[in-house]
C-alpha cells in the first residue's frame, strides 16, 4: 500500500502546483490530504478558484505519523513568504514550523517547489542538502545548497525550481511513496 502524503496549501496560491500534485496522486493511486495552512479550510487559487481543502494545520499536527510524505504544495514564495514572516505569531504557522520539524526528524520524504527549499533552509530542515529553489530565493538560502538546477532530489528531499518544473519531481515522489 502507498504511503499517504499530507499536501500543505495556503490561501491565494498558484494553483497550479497543488493540481499537478494531486493529479498525479489520483491518478497512481496515493493516498493524500490536503490540508490549509490556515484557520480556515477555505482557499483560493491567485485566478480564483474555491477550494475547500480536507482539514487545517493544526490537525496535522501530532499525527505526522499517519503520513509518509509533506508535500508543501504552495509555491509563489516571493509574494506568500514576506506575508509568513509578518505573520510568524500567528498560531497556524506555529503549527506549520512545528509539522515540518515533526516530519524531518522522522526522515519522511518532504517535497515542494518554488519557496519549499526557502522554508526548508529557514527551519533548519535540509541542511546540506540540495536544493532547488525560485531564481529569485537563490541569495536567501544559508543552510541548504541552492543549485540554481530546475529540480533536485537529496535524500528524503523533493524540490523543483518552480510550478514548470514539477514534472521533474513527480515520477520519483510517486516510486517513493509506491515503497
Amino acid at each position: 500500500m502507498a504511503k499517504q502524503a499530507a499536501v500543505l496549501a495556503v490561501d491565494s496560491m498558484s494553483g497550479s502546483g497543488l493540481f499537478q500534485y494531486v493529479e498525479s496522486f489520483v491518478e497512481n493511486n496515493i493516498p493524500y490530504k490536503i490540508f490549509s495552512i490556515s484557520d480556515d479550510k477555505k482557499i483560493r487559487t491567485d485566478s480564483g478558484v474555491t477550494i475547500l481543502a480536507d482539514d487545517i494545520i493544526a490537525n496535522l499536527k501530532g499525527h505526522e505519523n499517519e503520513y509518509g510524505a509533506l508535500i508543501l504544495a504552495c509555491g509563489d514564495a516571493i509574494s506568500k513568504f514576506p506575508k509568513f514572516v509578518d505573520d510568524t505569531e500567528k498560531q497556524y504557522n506555529k503549527d506549520l514550523v512545528e509539522v515540518m520539524k515533526a516530519f524531518s526528524a522522522q526522515d519522511k520524504i518532504m517535497a515542494g517547489h518554488c519557496g519549499a527549499g526557502l522554508l526548508f533552509d529557514t527551519f533548519d530542515i535540509a541542511h546540506g542538502k540540495k536544493v532547488a529553489v525560485h531564481p529569485y530565493v537563490v541569495p536567501a538560502i544559508n543552510n541548504c545548497i541552492a543549485t540554481g538546477a530546475k529540480s533536485e532530489i537529496d535524500g528524503n528531499i523533493y524540490t523543483a525550481q518552480t510550478e514548470h518544473t514539477i514534472c521533474q519531481i513527480i515520477p520519483p515522489l510517486i516510486e517513493a511513496l509506491k515503497k
